[in-house]
């Protein structure tokens, strides 16, 4: 049931990408889809957060550091509205759903086995097999109109979806060593990811009023709610299959979750805008993420 439970979240989150695919093709831009979007998450989160476990406490620091870490996601996603109106939208997602291999090797150069992380050799293949993946499938847009416009905007994306990983990562590790950054009450506290979505609300509201101007469509509301529900069940199925995972599907659950992702991305993007997917390609791309995302020091007792 855990690794089911991944796989409807990698479905549900597709179906967010595609949504805001949707918002675009039905006349919208992706900056009031996503300001839509960023709202609905920021009341899921509050949901799901303080009032599903009762805690209202405020904590100024873990506040703070939930509203920087919006500001990287307003970024991210800024950047990714871009590189979808000048690239192919399966693959775009798929390089943003490859950046989830390369947070394990950053925790292990920056803080390394004392935090629990090792970096191995499974972890250096799996990342330039995910390369090697990521420009064999990069060859079938060659004849494509902007392509060194995307691919900057690409490796921009890339770049600040590998930071906000990390500083997830980092906030993982502060659960169990607080000290000296926080205490452990506030480490604790439930307001990081909704200060998270509401930071990103707010940026993507002022880019918003500022370059358009104008009223959101019905379309941009329908898709923007659809893909803010599309979140919220992803963030439900990922919590339950970290619940119900054994011990083996714990060490699979999230590189499983990131192939889901990629596959049913491109399938959409197959289907419904003719993209050419080269799925051998994405083959080796999602053998790099399981191989570079696994502990697999912890999984196999050496």
């Amino acid at each position: 049931m855990g690794l089911f439970s991944a796989l409807l979240a990698a479905l549900f989150i597709a179906l967010s990408n595609l949504f805001m695919r949707r918002s675009m093709d039905a006349g919208g831009t992706t900056k009031g889809f996503l300001t839509i979007q960023m709202f609905v998450a920021f009341l899921v989160a509050v949901l799901l957060g303080p009032v599903k476990t009762g805690s209202y406490a405020w904590n100024g620091p873990i506040i703070l550091l939930g509203l920087c870490s919006g500001l990287v996601l307003a970024l991210m996603l800024l950047v990714l509205g871009k590189a979808l109106e000048k690239g192919p939208p399966g693959f775009t997602f798929s390089i943003l759903s490859a950046a989830t291999v390369m947070p394990a090797i950053v925790m292990a150069i920056l803080f390394g086995a004392a935090f629990g992380f090792y970096y191995t050799i499974w972890h250096g293949l799996g990342s330039l097999l995910v390369l090697a993946g990521l420009f064999w499938a990069g060859k079938s847009i060659q004849g494509m109109q902007n392509r060194r416009a995307w691919a900057l905007l690409a490796v921009a994306m890339f770049s600040l979806h590998v930071l906000l990983l990390v500083i997830y990562q980092w906030r993982a590790i502060l659960l169990n060593f607080p000290e000296p950054f926080f205490t452990a009450e506030q480490i604790r506290s439930q307001w990081f990811m909704p200060m998270l979505y509401l930071s990103a609300a707010i940026i993507q509201l002022s880019i918003y009023l500022k370059s358009e101007r104008r009223k959101l469509l019905a379309k941009e509301w329908l898709y923007g709610f659809g893909a803010g529900a599309g979140n919220s069940l992803c963030t439900f199925f990922l919590i339950q299959a970290t619940e119900l995972a054994t011990g083996f599907q714990s060490a699979v659950i999230f590189p499983l979750f990131s192939i889901g992702t990629i596959v049913f991305s491109n399938l959409w993007g197959q289907y419904l805008y003719q993209e050419k997917v080269n799925w051998r390609a994405c083959q080796v791309c999602m053998l790099g993420i399981l191989m570079g995302t696994v502990d697999w020091k912890s999984l196999l007792g050496y």
